[in-house]
């Protein structure tokens, strides 16, 4: 065993911008922390100071110009290190996987730009978590190794410190975990309620070469004040300087120095190979009105910018990119651990959904902008010579009985055959070929004597594009439609499934689909369980599952809402105690799922709420998408993050495989145990409560109403790539327009965009940061290699992408628009992969 191996002291500072403290005063500390820093770099020549998170640095160029020329220097020698190439260290869990991109995109281009180096160590040291898909996600943003110290020893048993570590797609990155702490603080027998105590620093060393000797490794001893910054001490300095002189293995570092030290050691690492939890399962949960946000806010920029470079490509628009940064900081900081894990005070936690509610607002009006320049040059005149005038109608510019038109959008890079519902009552819809398409009068939302119904009809958009269809005030089309929908307040039925409620208390009593002729539900479902968590924290420190449950949503009133050919809808109203539970549970003719919006108004405390879906299947296992992927995981009832969508797959009792799927908008928490999946909608704990004093001052999230959606998927369980485009299409809706006629030179009807094969997934199409080209960026959603894909661009000339996709891989290309240049596969950085 070689005992000389060299022991790096990393001095950093761990800063909160928020947590038991608003912004205000992270703000304010990571100024201090900097000069702090400094100073002992003027005091201890050979000091090493490092420090993630581009937001710091920008905050402090910006605030305090002077310390940043300062900083720089300090960096030009060597002496500072920035690292981890993200915006913030974010909660690793939560995020969509283009938001991880986001973050490294917007950072690292930041830190060239000012400091002319690319950070090539991911560093989350204190996040809850990590994703499985974050070695590949690391990678494609510059980094190829990484530092965490959450799971720590007693929640992930059997993980060398230092390791290669291998998503789901095959990526590694080499990994260190931290030992006992990134700063001056350790807990006591690493216990959850967990009792800080500082360890003096030859201790520390000593306890962490130890660890080295047995590992056969060199190690990083991490050093200085954290959480509410701080850094290192001028004590802490003057003992290491000691030791030092009596220990010529230590050194000061960097991670960057530690991980180039492996690059020539030919002794293999352990490997290990998926995801790293749990830590804080509670945090999957808390606080739903930051999660539902977040979710809002990254599909509405990814939206928006998606219809912003279409209307580039179709017409002159000048496409804002710097409102779009400036949007995705703010939902890059808000996705900072101690946020959108929801473990802050309330009044952080206040000022969170006012910058994720500044961000939708951006977001909203440069789409509606983009959307507007193009149905306006849309041509909805032809040879007619209308003029427009508000004769007939007070809202519509119909005229003559011409119908008024309507361009309605698609976001997706598939084509959408789904429900549009205008705000109007007409009588008639044709699309734009003039064929006349059934319709539905359905309620609006709003109260206003008469007018008080909109029109729903049905509609194919192609991908990434738009179609005119035409709605009639008076005019009315005889239409020969069947429709396969029946309803009652105890049950809905279409061609392909029969749902059946329990109207005394609301649960689906059953699920039987039509083709295979299997009742998939084992017993009643979608119940609302009641779990008792009193004895948790927020973050739900030591607990791997929520099963305590003292009570269930009943006592329920049903209603039948609608019962159309195109839909029909059952309202279930239950109680428990205080608290009301609404849930309008809708059918679409010819589609194969149940579509709810849920409604929630809590009145309890310490209490966790869970839908409970016991199926009917056997060798079940747990399928749970993870951002830009997807990942399996024993049936164990392990509380597991997940982002739009978890599966279980398993027999039916006639011995078929099959799949059965919840697709939802904003909720990220999930258990599954055997064949029961438990889909977690709201958690009550006090906020930012770490095992203390609970009194009259505690204050508790998710009071109130809060509103959902999401998806019950009985037989596509096992289409990965369908749930991926399922759960797209319910988080990013179609669009529309309601036009006027006019001159324009684009055509009713447009297609930007056409991939070969269904498993391969566009998310996001857009300018480069560079403005001379276009980004596409897909992944690959069913877990298999694909050779051979094809993508067909007519918005960008007509170009054509040809490619090969491994398992759960992503792929960015740039499109230039010199027509001579060619297409490229680039990183998340847009630049070129072996520059970097």
């Amino acid at each position: 065993m070689n005992k000389k191996h060299r022991t790096h002291l990393i001095g950093n500072a761990h800063l909160d911008p928020v947590w038991l403290w608003r912004s205000t005063a992270g703000l304010a500390e990571i100024k201090a922390t900097f000069q702090s820093a400094l100073d002992r770099m003027a005091e201890f020549p050979d000091f090493i100071f490092t420090c993630s998170s581009a937001y710091y640095y920008k905050w402090v160029e910006d605030n305090a110009p002077e310390m940043f020329t300062e900083i720089k220097k300090y960096i030009e020698k060597g002496r500072w290190i920035p690292t981890g190439g993200m915006w913030i260290q974010p909660d690793c869990n939560i995020p969509s996987g283009e938001s991880f991109v986001r973050q490294m995109l917007y950072s690292q281009r930041y830190f060239y730009e000012k400091f002319g180096l690319i950070c090539h160590t991911g560093y989350n040291v204190d996040s809850f978590g990590h994703n499985g898909m974050l070695p590949q996600l690391l990678k494609l943003g510059g980094m190829n190794s990484y530092v965490f110290m959450r799971p720590m020893d007693h929640e992930l048993e059997g993980l060398n410190h230092l390791f290669q570590w291998e998503g789901i797609d095959g990526s590694r990155v080499t990994t260190y975990k931290i030992p006992f702490s990134y700063g001056e603080w350790v807990g006591e027998n690493g216990t959850n309620k967990e009792v800080l105590q500082t360890v003096s620093m030859k201790s520390r060393i000593d306890d962490v070469k130890e660890i080295g000797q047995n590992q056969d490794t060199a190690m990083m001893v991490f050093y200085g004040v954290g959480n509410h910054g701080g850094g290192p001490t001028i004590r802490t300095l003057n003992d290491i300087e000691k030791l030092k002189n009596e220990d010529e293995t230590l050194s000061y570092s960097s991670p960057k120095s530690y991980f180039e030290e492996f690059k020539n050691i030919a002794k293999p690492i352990p490997v290990h190979i998926g995801d790293l939890q749990h830590h804080g399962s509670g945090c999957y949960s808390a606080h739903s009105q930051l999660k539902m946000l977040n979710c809002q806010a990254e599909n509405r920029l990814m939206s928006a910018e998606k219809m912003m470079t279409t209307a580039a490509s179709l017409i002159s628009y000048d496409y804002d990119n710097s409102s779009l940064k400036r949007a995705w900081e703010e939902v890059m900081f808000n996705q900072f651990h101690d946020i959108l894990a929801g473990t802050s005070i309330k009044k952080a936690c206040d000022d969170a959904v006012e910058s994720y509610n500044e961000a939708l607002s951006i977001a909203s009006r440069l789409r509606n902008s983009a959307l507007q320049k193009v149905s306006w040059a849309v041509d909805t005149l032809g040879e007619e010579n209308i003029s427009l005038s508000k004769e007939d109608d007070w809202i519509l510019w119909e005229s003559e009985n011409k119908g008024t038109p309507v361009v309605v959008f698609n976001p997706h890079s598939f084509p959408i055959c789904s429900c549009i519902q205008v705000n109007v009552d007409i009588k008639g819809v044709t699309d734009n070929k003039g064929n006349a398409v059934a319709i539905q009068k359905v309620r609006g939302p709003f109260v206003n004597r008469e007018d008080k119904y909109n029109t729903l009809f049905t509609g194919n958009i192609p991908p990434l594009g738009y179609s005119v269809f035409w709605i009639f005030k008076k005019k009315e089309f005889n239409i020969s439609t069947t429709s396969s929908l029946s309803a009652s307040e105890s049950h809905l039925e279409n061609s392909h499934i029969r749902v059946d409620i329990d109207p005394k208390n609301g649960w689906i009593t059953g699920i039987f689909i039509k083709k295979s002729k299997t009742q998939i539900l084992k017993t009643p479902a979608c119940v609302p369980l009641i779990i008792d968590e009193t004895e948790c924290d927020t973050w739900g420190h030591g607990v791997y599952e929520f099963r305590n449950v003292t009570g269930k949503f009943g006592k329920a009133n049903t209603k039948l809402l609608e019962n159309g050919p195109l839909r029909s809808i059952v309202r279930v109203t239950s109680y428990y105690e205080n608290s009301i539970l609404q849930q309008d549970f809708t059918l679409y003719e010819n589609k194969c799922e149940l579509e709810v919006k849920s409604r929630i108004d809590l009145r309890m405390k310490h209490k966790m709420v869970k839908l409970s879906f016991p199926i009917d299947l056997t060798e079940t296992s747990a399928v749970y998408e993870i951002p830009y992927g997807h990942i399996h995981k024993p049936a164990n009832g392990q509380e597991e993050a997940a982002q739009r969508w978890v599966s279980v797959i398993g027999k039916t009792q006639k011995g078929v495989n099959l799949g059965f799927a919840i697709v939802n908008s904003g909720k990220y928490s999930y258990d599954i145990r055997e064949n029961d999946l438990r889909m977690t909608i709201a958690r009550t704990p006090a906020y930012a409560d770490h095992f203390g004093e609970r009194d009259d001052f505690s204050e508790y999230m998710d009071q109130g109403v809060q509103e959902f959606k999401y998806v019950i998927c009985p037989d596509q369980g096992a289409d990965y790539a369908f749930l991926s485009r399922r759960a797209q299409e319910l988080n990013q809706e179609l669009l529309h327009i309601i036009e006027t006629y006019h001159k324009g030179k684009l055509p009713s009807v447009y297609s930007g965009i056409e991939i070969s094969h269904e498993n391969i997934i566009l998310s996001v199409y857009k300018r480069n940061e560079d403005n001379t080209g276009t980004i596409l960026r897909c992944y690959e959603a069913a877990g298999i290699s694909t050779t051979g894909v094809t993508i067909l661009l007519p918005g960008c000339k007509q170009r054509k992408i040809e490619s090969d996709f491994n398992h759960n891989q992503i792929k960015t290309f740039l499109i230039p628009d010199k027509q001579s240049d060619e297409i490229s596969e680039v990183s998340f950085l847009e630049m070129n992969l072996d520059t970097l």
